[in-house]
């Protein structure tokens, strides 16, 4: 009896002991950006024994992104990095024989993108195309002989010579976009082949418009296509797949002819049917709409609308094996999960799901290759099979985590001042001591199509990390809870949304979680819109960050890229000034606003243009309310260079920390 106590006595020292050695856990910060791995696009070999897939890592000295190209076996015991390149590689694939690993990079001279081979048995890539302008995007025939390139026309003024840029001369009706900048130049992007052996390029698209999503059909010899034919694409959201033969001169066939969209065309099997998916409406303008899969013959005819009852989101359409089913995305409250339907009669069965997100998918035999994350693990590749347990492939986020104590996520339900029930999510501080209220800070989501979900959110978790309960909340607008609860706020911004964010901070302070003293706001895009409507609506949030918003919408008519959008939901001005002036009031009320604002926006952004910023802090500056106004140089709507990424999550928690500590 002695013995045994002295040997448990023993053991809890050990475990003591081991405990006191390992480095305690820290909250997240900063520079921690610097040390993520991003992990997408993966490629199911023709054997199926292996998945490619490309790994994105930070290089802090050069302060850039840069993407290799991996591949893990199917049972994650051999994991082989494959290129190295400081230029990065995308798209790898595999050739269908299993002889060649493809993808593309810019390596060699900046030429754009192209297309270089590797052999699957090891070696040194080789580029294989050296088109002008660069590859978009391209696909492997069945028989591995051919490629199916998209391209776009070369710049008609890119003549090497020009030292002086010529004036721009605009004529297209929707004249500015996010990225590209001013549409000025008359090119269009279309599919030609390439022969692998002969390195020929030949053309199977040309006219003025656009083509893209071709895929080849499983026989080889025809092309599926998606295009907007209509008489001015800028002026509509329309696009229908079209077939084409696989040959140079063929002539395009059309096979949809909604007025809405149709896209994402996938082959069955054996040829004879394709799988797409279309929006709900067929109006000129669908922002708050969703994907419904449906499947059409080959040859033409009535389409099969399968998902249309479900009134959720279907995406990335893939076919069973023995085509008789269509696996797909779903896209429901807080999760997006792995679905299987019915080719017969559209019954769908969830295959993968649970409180996380899933947002890829590719076949591998009568399995499924996915990427997904939850609330504590960014996104990784996953196999999933007929159990539909997901089996985690690749790890490359653990050393990330290792240190880390992430925020607590817990999701919620809130009702609004009229009485709509609310999802939402909250993040609350590892170890942060139980029945303590704390300063919230409500961060909200963009879109306003889109939705928080319980998938890895790395800005919420570094500001958890800073000592906040932070709140995501899915207000009016948001999908996942079907196209009416989406659509309720066309022409009617900055009202119900408001309502639901105020009953989801309402919600927060009732359960004790928040101190209703020390409340802020933030968001980006249509998040810092809703942002400027809070603050100029209510007092009640002590400091906000409003990044790429606006206050004052009328002012951005024919501004940014949104023409369609403000002439088919709202009206033009002349027609509709009371509603766009409704919709204008936090800058028309800017007066009533208390509330410490930082505002953000990138230099070039022509999604929310830099002015809706600028006007909200002119105004909170002539008033006298603490402001300020940081703009990123060189970048658009998204902030992509790192060290700016760092500097908004640092100016984030400074601005939150001096209003709300």
């Amino acid at each position: 009896m002695k013995k045994k106590l002295l040997s448990c006595l023993s053991l809890v020292c050990v475990v003591l002991l081991v405990q006191a050695q390992a480095p305690a856990k820290r909250p997240l910060r900063p520079g921690d950006i610097y040390r993520l791995p991003v992990l997408g696009d993966p490629s199911v070999a023709p054997d199926g024994k292996w998945v490619l897939y490309t790994m994105t890592a930070i290089d802090s000295l050069k302060d850039s992104r840069n993407s290799d190209v991996w591949m893990i076996s199917w049972d994650g015991s051999q994991d082989i990095q494959l290129t190295s390149s400081p230029d990065g590689e995308s798209r790898a694939r595999w050739s269908p024989d299993g002889k060649w690993i493809s993808f593309l990079s810019s390596r060699q001279e900046g030429k754009g993108a192209q297309v270089w081979l590797m052999d699957r048995r090891g070696g040194e890539g080789k580029r294989l195309t050296e088109i002008k302008g660069g590859v978009n995007d391209y696909a492997w025939s069945p028989d591995s002989k051919r490629l199916l390139l998209t391209l776009t026309d070369p710049d008609p003024e890119d003549t090497g010579k020009v030292k002086t840029t010529k004036p721009y001369v605009i004529d297209r009706y929707q004249y500015k976009e996010d990225v590209e900048g001013y549409r000025y130049k008359k090119v269009h992007t279309h599919l030609y082949f390439f022969d692998v052996a002969a390195k020929k390029l030949d053309t199977l698209t040309r006219g003025d418009y656009d083509e893209g999503s071709a895929v080849w059909s499983p026989d080889g010899t025809a092309i599926a296509f998606v295009s907007n034919r209509t008489a001015d694409p800028d002026k509509n959201e329309n696009s229908d797949i079209y077939v084409v033969e696989a040959r140079s001169g063929a002539v395009s066939r059309q096979l949809t002819s909604w007025k809405g969209s149709d896209n994402s065309p996938r082959w069955s099997p054996d040829g004879s049917l394709i799988a797409y998916t279309r929006s709900v409406s067929d109006e000129d303008y669908h922002m708050y709409d969703e994907p419904v899969l449906c499947v059409v013959a080959a040859a033409g005819g009535e389409p099969k609308l399968l998902s249309r009852a479900l009134d959720r989101p279907v995406m990335s359409p893939r076919w069973t094996k023995d085509g008789k089913s269509i696996v797909a995305l779903v896209t429901d409250d807080r999760t997006q999960y792995v679905a299987t339907f019915s080719v017969l009669d559209g019954k769908m069965s969830k295959l993968s799901g649970g409180q996380r997100v899933f947002t890829s998918l590719e076949a591998n035999g009568d399995d499924w290759v996915t990427m997904s994350s939850d609330p504590q693990t960014p996104g990784e590749i996953y196999a999933v099979g007929s159990s539909g347990v997901p089996r985690r492939l690749t790890r490359h986020t653990d050393a990330f985590l290792a240190p880390l104590a992430l925020a607590a996520v817990t999701g919620f339900e809130s009702k609004s001042a009229d009485g709509t029930l609310v999802s939402g999510i909250y993040y609350r501080p590892a170890d942060s001591p139980s029945g303590k209220k704390l300063p919230l800070i409500l961060y909200v989501h963009g879109g306003p199509v889109g939705q928080d979900a319980f998938d890895f959110d790395l800005s919420r978790q570094m500001l958890a990390a800073g000592g906040y309960v932070v709140a995501a909340v899915n207000y009016r607008g948001s999908n996942g809870r079907g196209v009416a609860y989406s659509k309720v706020i066309s022409a009617d911004w900055g009202n119900k949304e408001v309502k639901d964010l105020h009953g989801a901070v309402d919600w927060l302070v009732r359960e004790g979680l928040v101190d209703s003293s020390r409340m802020g706001v933030a968001g980006w895009s249509y998040g810092g819109i809703l942002t400027d409507y809070l603050i100029a609506s209510d007092t009640r949030f002590k400091a906000a960050s409003s990044g790429a918003g606006t206050g004052f919408t009328l002012s951005l008519y024919g501004v940014d890229q949104y023409i369609n959008q403000y002439n088919n939901e709202i009206g033009p001005p002349w027609k509709a000034i009371d509603k766009y002036l409704k919709i204008s009031y936090p800058l028309l009320h800017a007066d009533g606003i208390r509330t410490p604002t930082l505002f953000m926006s990138g230099e070039k952004d022509f999604n929310v243009p830099t002015a809706g910023s600028e006007q909200m802090y002119q105004a909170l500056r002539t008033l006298g309310v603490p402001t300020e106004l940081i703009i990123y140089p060189g970048q658009f709507h998204g902030i992509t260079v790192p060290s700016y990424q760092r500097d908004r999550l640092e100016r984030w928690l400074a601005w939150f920390g001096k209003y709300l500590r």
